[in-house]
C-alpha cells in the first residue's frame, strides 16, 4: 500500500535546497513546502534568493559558494538534509556531497550528467554508509524513472540478460540550466554495455521504434541518460540500452528552441512524456511504463519523494544509492500517481 501524502513532514528540521532560485529549484521548493516541510534557500546569488518570498516567505535565506567550503558547512548547518537542484552539477555536486558528510546529513541531486554521477557512487559510497547517511544521485526525470520502472519490472527477477529504457517526449524545451549542462557535459557522455561503463558512441544513428501510445512508431535515436548509471549500480545485468524519439533530441540540439513556459497554475509546461522500461532474461520479458507532463516539474516530487522516505525510515539502504536500489520501486511509482504520473503500468496489480 502506498502511504497517502499529508502535511506532516518527518523532521522539524528544514531542508536545505541549494540552487533554490533556478527553474528546478523552485519546483522542488514549492513541493517541500507542500507537504509541510521547512525550507532553507541557499544559492550564490543573494537577490534571486530573495525573490522567492512569494513562494517561500518564511524560508531563512543562506548565500554560500560551492568554492566556499565554510560557506557551505554554514548553509547546511541546523538542516536535516540538502537537495542539490544547482547545475551544472560537473561543478556542485561533489563539494555539496561533501559539505553533507561533513554535517552527516542525506544528500540528494537531481544531476543528469552521467559522469558526475558514477563520480559520487564511486567516490562517496563507503563514507556516506560509515557515516549512516543516504546520499542518492540523479533523483530526477533523468535518473531516477527509468530506474525505479525497470526495478519494478524485474520483480522477483536477482538479474536480467538486458535492460532497455525508451523515453518520448512530445518535445523538449531546454531550460537555461540544461543549456549550461549540455556544454559542460560535452564528450563525456557514457553507455553501459558488456557489464561496464564506456563512452558514448556519437555516431549518428536512426532507427524505428515501438514507443507505447499516444506516441506510437517513431523514429529514435540511442540516448545517454544518467538511469544507465544509477540501474548498473544494483541490477545485474551486463547491458543497459536507452532510446529516445528523434523530435525531442531535435529540439534540445537546436540553439534557438526556447525554454519552457508555465502551462497552467502549477507552472507546469503543456510538454507531455512516456518513458517505458523493458527487462529481458532469455526469452521472457517484463514491462512498466510511466508517463506525465513536465519532466523538470516532475523532478520535484521525485527528489523529495524520496527524502521523505529517508527521513521517515523506508530508506532500503544507507551510503551512495539509486532509488530503484533504496525504495519499493512499485510503491514509490504508485505513491506519486495520478498527481504526478498520469499513466502508470506495471506488472501486477496496480
Amino acid at each position: 500500500m502506498s502511504v497517502p501524502h499529508t502535511a506532516t513532514w518527518p523532521d522539524d528540521r528544514p531542508v536545505a535546497v541549494v540552487g533554490a532560485a533556478g527553474h528546478t529549484g523552485r519546483f522542488a521548493v514549492k513541493e517541500l513546502l507542500h507537504r509541510g516541510a521547512r525550507v532553507v534557500l541557499v544559492g550564490r546569488d543573494r537577490a534571486r534568493l530573495d525573490g522567492l518570498g512569494e513562494l517561500a516567505p518564511d524560508a531563512s535565506v543562506r548565500v554560500a559558494s560551492t568554492g566556499d567550503a565554510a560557506s557551505l558547512d554554514r548553509a547546511l548547518e541546523g538542516t536535516s538534509a540538502v537537495v542539490n537542484c544547482a547545475g551544472p552539477f560537473l561543478a556542485t555536486a561533489l563539494p555539496v556531497a561533501q559539505a553533507a558528510l561533513r554535517a552527516r546529513v542525506p544528500y540528494l541531486d537531481v544531476a543528469a550528467e552521467q559522469a558526475v554521477t558514477a563520480a559520487l557512487f564511486d567516490t562517496y559510497d563507503e563514507r556516506a554508509r560509515e557515516a549512516g547517511i543516504v546520499l542518492a544521485p540523479s533523483v530526477a526525470f533523468y535518473g531516477a524513472v527509468g530506474d525505479l520502472l525497470a526495478t519494478a519490472a524485474l520483480g522477483d527477477w536477482m538479474e536480467a540478460d538486458e535492460v532497455v529504457l525508451a523515453y518520448a517526449l512530445d518535445s523538449w524545451l531546454p531550460t537555461l540550466g540544461s543549456r549550461l549542462t549540455g556544454k559542460s557535459n560535452a564528450g563525456q557522455q557514457l553507455t553501459y554495455t558488456a557489464g561496464k561503463l564506456r563512452p558514448f558512441d556519437y555516431t549518428p544513428q536512426e532507427f524505428p521504434w515501438d514507443f507505447p501510445e499516444p506516441f506510437g512508431r517513431q523514429g529514435a535515436a540511442p540516448f545517454a541518460t544518467a538511469d544507465q548509471v544509477t540501474v548498473s549500480r544494483h541490477v545485474r545485468t551486463p547491458e543497459v540500452r536507452a532510446v529516445m524519439n528523434l523530435a525531442p533530441l531535435r529540439d534540445v540540439r537546436d540553439a534557438t528552441t526556447p525554454e519552457p513556459v508555465p502551462a497552467d497554475s502549477s507552472g507546469r509546461s503543456a510538454q507531455t512524456f512516456l518513458v517505458e522500461a523493458v527487462v529481458r532474461r532469455g526469452d521472457e520479458t517484463r514491462r512498466a511504463v510511466a508517463g506525465g507532463r513536465d519532466i523538470y516539474a516532475v523532478t520535484a516530487p521525485l527528489v523529495v519523494e524520496a527524502l521523505e522516505r529517508i527521513l521517515d525510515g523506508r530508506s532500503r539502504a544507507t551510503g551512495a544509492v539509486a532509488a530503484g536500489e533504496a525504495f519499493d520501486a512499485a510503491d514509490f511509482l504508485r505513491a506519486l500517481t495520478p498527481e504526478h504520473f498520469t499513466r502508470l503500468d506495471l506488472p501486477g496489480p496496480v
